[in-house]
């Protein structure tokens, strides 16, 4: 931690200058939430599988491990509030630094810390989605249903609900993907905050910001798959260093 201020007064100075910052986001912001990310080392994904989308179609036994694990989580989902972080880069967004803000996360707390605009590339927890007619409704009813039956719930249509979140093996809403893209290619900074930065096509947003002669930012506690091409490289704790690059912006801009 000893060369941080320097870096983040990199950071500062860099989003000083620009205009058009695109931040994007993963797992890591909300961990300080209570949110357990899916690649570290105490990850999701180190005690369960993911439900492929087909299997989940295909497979009364998918469905009813896909509406296990969601189970599992509801209440913290639920319960969950944003953090420093959610909180310094709201403050970015009134100082006129948040261009685009674009999540893998699927947890609501940029828009529950004021965020207006937030495009999901991976959906939300926060509905249900009927996988044949699209309609999507309330969590509530449909978690209470799982809980008592152990079945997927079923839509007034005769489709399967799931939450409307992207699966492994689902493609991605296209007006999201090309709304994401459409604003890396106006952006003239990227700032990837909490993301191992491994999934596709999400991932590439920040880089297209890169490509493009821009200058990019990783922010992350462990290692991502474009340290070894970032314009910076920040490790540690995004509760941390949000709010302490907010500071000394301001310092900046005073």
């Amino acid at each position: 931690m000893g060369a941080l201020p320097f870096f983040m007064e990199t950071v500062e100075s860099l989003l000083h200058k620009a205009s058009r910052p695109l931040f994007f986001t993963g797992a890591g912001m909300s961990t300080g939430s209570g949110i357990p990310d899916f690649r570290g080392p105490q990850g999701v994904w180190k005690k369960r599988q993911p439900v492929l989308y087909q299997d989940f179609l295909a497979s009364e036994e998918a469905r009813e491990e896909h509406w296990d694990y969601k189970l599992e989580g509801f209440e913290q989902f639920r319960n969950a509030k944003p953090n420093d972080a959610h909180r310094a880069l709201k403050e970015l967004e009134d100082m006129g630094k948040v261009y685009k803000l674009v999540t893998q996360n699927i947890d609501g707390l940029h828009q529950d810390a004021g965020h207006e605009s937030v495009i999901e590339l991976h959906g939300t927890n926060r509905e249900i989605e009927c996988t044949s007619c699209g309609k999507r409704t309330p969590p509530e009813p449909a978690f209470e249903e799982f809980s008592r039956t152990r079945k997927c719930p079923i839509c007034e249509c005769g489709g399967y609900l799931k939450t409307a979140t992207i699966s492994f093996g689902q493609a991605m809403p296209e007006d999201l993907v090309e709304n994401a893209f459409a604003a890396a290619a106006e952006a003239d900074l990227a700032i990837s905050i909490g993301s191992t930065l491994e999934v596709q096509p999400a991932c590439l947003v920040p880089l297209q910001v890169l490509k493009n002669g821009a200058p990019y930012v990783v922010i992350n506690r462990g290692a991502t798959a474009h340290d070894g091409i970032a314009t910076l490289r920040l490790e540690g704790d995004v509760n941390e260093i949000l709010p302490a690059v907010v500071a000394r912006l301001k310092l900046l801009s005073a």
